[in-house]
């Protein structure tokens, strides 16, 4: 796209409140943009929009803005309207006018799964989501997640551990890295694929900002897998997404006792399909194992657990996957205190357990 249509449709997309499918009404009704801003108000007036002020002042300073920051290394501005906008991304109904990126931009024409969960996830959800990113990497698809804290961020960390692509969807310009925490993981995601955001510079991360941008890592995806996600996680927001736009839906089974699973059990009554291995996913989306598995969980600690002895493994027995409070492990057990902290302690040392808020739990 030359650099006056640019200058156009981006006048468009800045426009405050306007929602993709009215914005691209109405490129369809003026193909030239420069007919639409130079519009008279009688027929600005019979289009029945309430930002006839907008499009008779465009924010051509902000837009001059966005191209000058585009214009920097590894920066780019992609329209609906390019050859190199996302393909899946485009048939879902409200696609955003225009995408902001910061990276290697030809990733996005590759096979994408998106990985989503709880910002809180448990040791073994972490776990269960770098694996699985790791691996689907190495299967030649990119991870594509939302840089949130938790599944998320181990999701785009398994897929560069694989040395493999990642893309990061953000809520916010792309300015403003949030959670900040994270910066360096957005650097690093920057270097090994992409950060994308429909909104521009300076926006700032608000609530509503987050479900608006889920429906696009849905829409970039062939799929999208849930790890954990509570019963009113955003997790499910994108799923539900996935499932208007005719994507793959996987969700991963967990405890009956974990809140954080339940929004999995949901999606698996709906009729996602409950995963247990890279390999489900694989077959599911009709694409080839093209490398090993490296990893299945619930198998890495297996000679490690043959080697307990009895107390240990007794104890061991008593430790739920979800967070385990001392006293029901003493009362399980039939340990006193004094007797189950060394035996706790060797299990740690042994990365068989980890110590978090609430008690211990078991790892995979």
């Amino acid at each position: 796209m030359n650099q006056k249509n640019l200058r156009n449709i981006l006048a468009l997309a800045l426009i405050p409140y306007l929602n993709p499918i009215t914005a691209k009404l109405l490129i369809e009704r003026f193909p030239n943009l420069e007919e639409l801003f130079q519009a008279s108000d009688k027929t600005l007036a019979a289009l029945g929009l309430p930002i006839i002020s907008h499009l008779k002042n465009p924010a051509w300073n902000q837009v001059d803005r966005h191209l000058k920051w585009a214009a920097a290394a590894n920066c780019h501005i992609i329209s609906i309207l390019d050859n190199n906008y996302p393909a899946r991304l485009k048939e879902i109904i409200s696609a955003p006018l225009v995408l902001f990126a910061k990276g290697d931009i030809n990733i996005l024409s590759n096979l994408q799964i998106a990985i989503v969960g709880s910002r809180n996830p448990t040791v073994n959800g972490k776990e269960i989501a770098h694996i699985f990113a790791h691996d689907l990497a190495k299967n030649e698809l990119t991870i594509t997640s939302g840089l949130a804290l938790g599944i998320d961020s181990e999701s785009h960390r398994g897929a560069i551990t694989a040395q493999k692509t990642t893309i990061a969807v953000l809520g916010s310009g792309l300015d403003i890295i949030y959670p900040r925490s994270n910066c360096n993981l957005a650097q690093e995601i920057e270097q090994h694929g992409l950060l994308i955001t429909e909104f521009p510079l300076g926006t700032q991360p608000t609530a509503m900002n987050f479900p608006q941008r889920n429906r696009i890592i849905s829409g970039l995806s062939l799929g999208v897998l849930v790890v954990e996600a509570t019963l009113k996680s955003g997790s499910l927001i994108t799923a539900n997404y996935a499932l208007e736009q005719g994507r793959e839906v996987f969700a991963i089974p967990g405890s009956i006792y974990n809140s954080n699973t339940r929004g999995c059990h949901a999606l698996i009554k709906q009729g996602a399909k409950l995963v247990e291995t890279v390999t489900d996913i694989l077959e599911e989306l009709n694409l080839p194992t093209l490398t090993k598995i490296t990893v299945s969980p619930g198998r890495k600690n297996i000679k490690t657990k043959n080697n307990l002895d009895l107390r240990q493994q007794k104890l061991l027995e008593c430790i739920n996957y979800e967070a385990t409070p001392v006293d029901i492990l003493i009362k399980r057990s039939g340990f006193s205190a004094q007797e189950a902290t060394p035996l706790l302690i060797s299990l740690e040392l042994l990365d068989l357990i980890a110590n978090v808020p609430g008690g211990y739990c078991k790892k995979n």
